[in-house]
């Protein structure tokens, strides 16, 4: 008789653990998983020319691998502390198993600022004064290239979209 309260505790115990386990496999988020978007087909010439985001964000991409940007906000967890960096760089543009992805990195900060959030961040931000993005590659509906990173929390799978500027 011994055994069965025993044998009664254990399969709780291991009931238990599977329900836990469920529900953190359920709390992953997409990015802490993501494998990238599989595109390969890009090209630098492609890539290169402006691009926008929300709130006056601009990259301009230029083929022989120099980069300009304006008002670029941080990726992944960066992008809570509300800073925003102007300044010139480098890219590039790489093709791995899960896709392709644009690699830019600032290498001369030309301005920093803040961008208004709510709640206010906690502390006051620094804007760091070289920084890397990777940016993954995909296509939208129409097949034209946009790039996107995420920021914030993975589990949130929050993505910062930069799409080809419109020619003036």
């Amino acid at each position: 008789m011994r055994w069965r309260p025993r044998g009664a505790a254990l399969a709780s115990a291991v009931a238990a653990t599977a329900v836990l386990s469920a529900c953190t496999a359920g709390l992953a988020g997409p990015y802490q998983y993501y494998n990238g978007t599989g595109l390969h087909d890009a090209t630098v010439a492609e890539a290169s020319g402006t691009w926008r985001s929300v709130e006056e964000t601009q990259l301009t991409l230029r083929p022989d691998g120099t980069a300009a940007l304006r008002l670029l906000d941080g990726q992944d967890f960066d992008f809570d502390d509300a800073w925003r960096v102007t300044g010139s760089g480098t890219w590039k543009l790489t093709d791995g198993s899960g896709g392709q992805e644009i690699e830019l990195s600032m290498t001369t900060r030309t301005a920093a600022g803040t961008r208004v959030t709510t709640p206010a961040p906690t502390a006051s931000p620094t804007a760091p004064s070289t920084y890397t993005w990777r940016f993954y590659v995909d296509r939208d509906t129409h097949r034209k290239l946009v790039l996107f990173f995420f920021y914030g929390d993975p589990d949130a799978g929050n993505t910062y979209l930069m799409t080809r500027a419109a020619a003036r």
